[in-house]
C-alpha cells in the first residue's frame, strides 16, 4: 500500500508540472493570457526536486519501519525518475549550448532595451536596440564600451548593461527558447497539423517564430481539438492520418495565437533574441504630418521592451496589441477605438506602395486580431505577446489584411 502511494504521487508530480510547462492555448487566444515560459525552468525543476525530495524521506521512514524492502524499491522508482528528469535537462542544457554560436557571449541585462550606436559614445547616432535577454557576440571592449554583433546589427553598447563570461552563460541556459527558422521565403502555416487543414496565414524568413510545443502527440492534439478547434476545422482533416504525421509538425506561437507548421520547411534551434536594426525614414516632405509620424514613432520606440498584458492599456505596466497603438495615437491626440478589428474599420486603407511612417499595420486570419504601428524601414513595433512584450518585427513578419491610416 504504501508502494502505491508513492507511485502515485510520483506520478501526479510528473503530471503536474508537464501541465505546467504545456499550458493550452488555441484559436480564441483572445480570452486566455499567455504566462511567459523563460524564467519559470527553475523555478518548475525546483518545485519537482522539492517534492521527490519529500517522497524520498518519506520512502526511507518506511524502510526502517518495515525493515525495508518494500521501501527500498520505492527509493529505487523514485531515484529512476529523479535521474530521468536530470537527463532530460542535460540533453536540453547540451542542445541550447550547441546551437549557441557565440565566441565571446554577451547578454543585455537591461529592464526594457540597450542602444547599439554606430561608435562608442552616447552622442554616436543609434543604430539597433537590444531587449531585455538579447544575445551578441562580443567583439572587444574599451573605455566602457563593448563592440558588439547581434543578428543584423553591428555597433556599439554600454559594456556595463551586457552580461559576460560565465554568467552570460548560465543567463543564456535560462532564457533561450526553441525558435522555428523558416527556409523558404514564405509559409503556410495552419489551424491543425495537416496539409488538409485551412491555412491559417503566412510567414517569412525574415523572424524568428517561437515553437510552443516540439513532439506532438494524439493524446496532446485530441484535447486541443476539443478546447479550442470547431467542429468545421476538426472535420476538414482526416484524423488518423494526422495521427500518424505528427512528428512531422510542431506548434508555433505567433502573437497570441496557436499554429502548426511543418518541420520539412524550417529549422529548429534553441535560440536568444537578436538586436533589431533601426532605420531611420527620410522624410517625403517637410510637412506638419511628416513631423508628427516621426514624433509618433519616437514616441513609441520609448516603450520597447515593456510587458505584453491581454487587455491592458498602461504602456509601461502593461498593454496589448491595440491598447498600445491606441495610448500612442491618444498621446498625440489622436482618439482610436479600444480593438484592433474596430481600428481596422476606423482607419483610411493604403497600400502597402503608398506606406507611411505612423501607419498601422493588422493581421489576422480572415479577420483582423492584431495591430501594429509602422516605423519605417519595413519595420514594425508591436506588442506582440507575453513573452515578448512589446518589440520590433519586420512588416510582414506575416502577411497584413490592411494598411491603415490615421492621420
Amino acid at each position: 500500500m504504501r508502494k502505491n502511494k508513492l507511485v502515485i504521487l510520483a506520478a501526479g508530480t510528473a503530471l503536474l508540472a508537464a501541465f505546467i510547462c504545456f499550458p493550452f492555448s488555441g484559436q480564441a487566444a483572445a480570452s486566455i493570457e499567455e504566462k511567459p515560459l523563460a524564467g519559470i525552468t527553475l523555478s518548475i525543476d525546483r518545485y519537482c526536486e522539492s517534492v521527490l525530495e519529500n517522497l524520498k524521506e518519506d520512502a526511507e521512514q518506511a524502510k526502517k519501519e518495515a525493515g525495508g524492502e518494500e521501501a527500498s524499491d520505492d527509493v529505487a522508482i523514485l531515484s529512476n525518475i529523479s535521474e530521468k528528469e536530470k537527463q532530460e535537462k542535460k540533453e536540453r542544457e547540451e542542445r541550447i549550448k550547441l546551437n549557441l554560436k557565440y565566441d565571446k557571449l554577451g547578454i543585455a541585462n537591461v529592464d526594457t532595451y540597450l542602444n547599439v550606436r554606430n561608435r562608442g559614445s552616447e552622442s554616436a547616432k543609434i543604430i539597433g536596440k537590444m531587449t531585455k535577454n538579447t544575445g551578441c557576440n562580443i567583439i572587444s571592449v574599451k573605455k566602457g564600451w563593448a563592440k558588439i554583433e547581434s543578428g543584423k546589427v553591428k555597433g556599439y553598447v554600454k559594456a556595463e548593461y551586457l552580461l559576460q563570461g560565465e554568467e552570460a552563460e548560465k543567463k543564456a541556459l535560462k532564457v533561450a527558447t526553441l525558435k522555428a527558422i523558416v527556409d523558404t521565403e514564405t509559409l503556410n502555416v495552419r489551424y491543425l497539423p495537416s496539409i488538409d487543414s485551412p491555412i491559417y496565414d503566412q510567414i517569412s524568413e525574415d523572424e524568428y517564430y517561437t515553437v510552443e510545443k516540439e513532439h506532438l502527440t494524439k493524446e496532446f492534439m485530441q484535447t486541443y481539438m476539443a478546447k479550442h478547434c470547431s467542429k468545421k476545422t476538426v472535420n476538414s482533416v482526416d484524423k488518423e492520418s494526422m495521427y500518424a504525421d505528427l512528428e512531422n509538425w510542431a506548434m508555433l506561437s505567433i502573437d497570441n495565437e496557436k499554429v502548426f507548421i511543418s518541420k520539412d520547411f524550417v529549422d529548429l534551434q534553441y535560440k536568444l533574441n537578436r538586436a533589431v536594426t533601426v532605420q531611420e525614414e527620410k522624410k517625403k516632405s517637410s510637412s506638419s504630418s511628416s513631423n508628427r509620424a516621426a514624433g509618433i514613432v519616437s514616441y513609441a520606440m520609448q516603450f520597447l521592451g515593456n510587458p505584453y498584458v491581454w487587455g491592458g492599456t498602461s504602456l509601461t505596466n502593461g498593454t496589448d496589441c491595440s491598447g498600445f497603438t491606441m495610448g500612442i495615437y491618444s498621446h498625440f491626440g489622436y482618439y482610436l477605438p479600444r480593438t484592433s478589428a474596430a481600428q481596422a474599420a476606423a482607419t483610411r486603407s493604403v497600400s502597402s506602395s503608398e506606406v507611411q511612417v505612423g501607419d498601422l499595420f493588422f493581421y489576422g486570419s480572415g479577420s483582423v486580431s492584431h495591430v501594429a504601428l509602422y516605423i519605417g524601414g519595413g519595420q514594425i513595433i508591436h506588442a506582440s505577446n507575453a513573452r515578448d512584450g512589446i518589440k520590433i518585427s519586420s512588416a510582414y513578419y506575416r502577411q497584413p489584411l490592411k494598411i491603415g491610416r490615421v492621420m
